[in-house]
């Protein structure tokens, strides 16, 4: 499996203060092309701590190019979709712009960006869980296979539990992989806001973190927040998620 290598929030702090100090101080830029993109449309959403909130349509010309401009109320999460499950988050700093790179047939797996800023580090995040669920295709893919030759009579019993042995050997090493990779992230980055998107990362729609077993992250990536953006809506909101997970599952 390829490991991608991360670029820590340290290393891109001065790239994006002199960011933020060009242009319309609030104002973001998001401008790309898309392949496969050409007078279609994508839908730009911005990611408060209670919900989305839809911000505009965007029609992509006849290249597949196109370009959105918007005046951030403070630093937040932009979701950017072709589909419900088909898209990209985002995290501009102010008076960034972001330019961006994909298929629109495949955004959430295409996709790359030009800087270094923090949708860097969600587009590193997103990128490795991309590689996990390859993994995850090409297991159910084989099972599936396994159990109609099971079917036919074409294999026995003992030849499909040993080869379903081998593919949950493959799905924990991979779930562990997920898990690792993901802890290191948020270790990595704290005090930036991408470690909320890590903190709920899935794998198979089973969590990465489990705050039963692993609380101490929610209490790091919190700390971290109210370190380097204590009045942040994003950071007083999750504050209050860490007191009511602390309350459901430590004792």
């Amino acid at each position: 499996m390829k490991k991608t290598h991360f670029l820590s929030l340290s290393s891109i702090l001065i790239l994006t203060l002199l960011l933020a100090s060009c242009g319309n101080k609030n104002e973001i830029v998001i401008e790309g092309t898309l392949e496969n993109g050409a007078n279609k449309t994508i839908y730009i959403e911005e990611m408060s701590p209670e919900s989305r909130i839809f911000l505009d349509s965007v029609r992509l010309d006849s290249k597949g190019h196109f370009k959105y401009r918007y005046a951030m109320p403070y630093k937040t999460f932009v979701n950017v979709h072709v589909s419900d499950a088909d898209y990209i988050v985002l995290l501009p700093d102010l008076g960034e712009k972001i330019v961006l790179h994909g298929d629109y047939n495949s955004l959430t797996t295409s996709y790359e960006l030009d800087g270094f800023g923090e949708s860097q580090l969600l587009w590193q995040l997103q990128d490795y869980s991309n590689q996990g669920t390859e993994v995850l295709k090409d297991i159910v893919a084989t099972d599936s296979k396994n159990r109609q030759l099971l079917a036919d009579g074409d294999m026995t019993q003992e030849e499909f539990d040993h080869e379903h042995f081998i593919t949950d050997s493959i799905y924990a090493a991979t779930y562990a992989e997920q898990q690792q990779y993901v802890v290191h992230f948020i270790e990595d980055n704290l005090g930036s806001l991408s470690t909320l998107i890590a903190l709920y990362k899935p794998f198979n729609n089973h969590p990465l973190i489990n705050p039963a077993d692993s609380f101490e992250f929610y209490e790091a990536v919190l700390e971290g927040l109210q370190e380097t953006m204590p009045d942040n809506p994003h950071t007083l909101h999750f504050k209050n998620t860490v007191e009511r997970t602390r309350y459901q599952y430590v004792q």
